[in-house]
């Protein structure tokens, strides 16, 4: 191959992938410990991981660290006592070095999320009866001064039992899903919930102690993990 056209194509190499990196997000990085193995909690026993306290630490704080807005929607579930939730989407934040989406619900009374569910610009169904509602934007930018009442954390990595258990430590409880197979790895002391499927993928939640049935709550019918069904037979 001509030495030109060698040279040509890896320039255009080296420029593409400098373009890879000035397209990805700057990793979030100061003086406090944002890692999500990393909780304590206050005086008041509210949960803190990533440098927010649950119940304490407002929509608008969280978007100033990360740089942006997020997906806010609005959810109804008639099903349900507690109808309405809010909740705020951030994806592939960059944190320490680790590359996550984070979901975060929104401590917001329902009389406040009815009026807004009736000013909503868009509603849409997802599945089983549960609707989404787009906010009118003037609603979506009043929940900035709204506490975050729970904190998803969904890794981009994939984690093994070793892993979670070194940083983690031994669960208080483990649980699976019958239907899903889905582990989870249980500390109520922390307010921590590892669910984690057999490929790897793991959803971190977080609430505090003292709200940690709303986790536990919809795991009351799984059994003790040693309880996973046994795979299916290919047909």
């Amino acid at each position: 191959m001509d030495r030109h056209i060698v040279l040509s194509v890896i320039g255009v190499a080296i420029l593409g992938f400098l373009g890879v990196l000035f397209l990805m997000p700057a990793s979030i990085e100061d003086d406090t410990i944002r890692l999500p193995w990393r909780t304590t909690q206050d005086t008041a026993g509210r949960l803190q991981v990533f440098g927010f306290t649950i119940g304490e630490t407002t929509l608008a704080e969280v978007r100033a660290l990360f740089g942006e807005d997020g997906k806010v929607n609005l959810f109804q579930d008639p099903s349900r006592e507690q109808a309405y939730g809010v909740e705020a989407f951030f994806e592939q934040i960059h944190l320490q070095r680790l590359r996550a989406d984070f979901v975060f619900t929104l401590d917001v009374d329902q009389t406040t999320l009815a009026a807004m569910y009736e000013r909503g610009l868009r509603i849409s169904q997802v599945g089983s009866g549960s609707r989404k509602i787009k906010l009118d934007p003037v609603d979506a930018e009043a929940l900035g001064s709204r506490p975050i009442r729970t904190i998803s954390y969904l890794p981009k990595a994939r984690l093994d039992d070793t892993l979670i258990e070194k940083r983690f430590g031994t669960p208080s409880l483990q649980l699976t899903e019958a239907k899903t197979g889905v582990v989870h790895w249980l500390y109520p002391e922390r307010g921590l919930d590892i669910g984690r499927d057999s490929g790897g993928k793991v959803i971190i939640q977080y609430v505090n102690p003292d709200e940690f049935e709303q986790l536990l709550s919809p795991l009351q019918d799984t059994g003790p993990s040693g309880a996973m069904p046994e795979p299916a037979e290919p047909s």
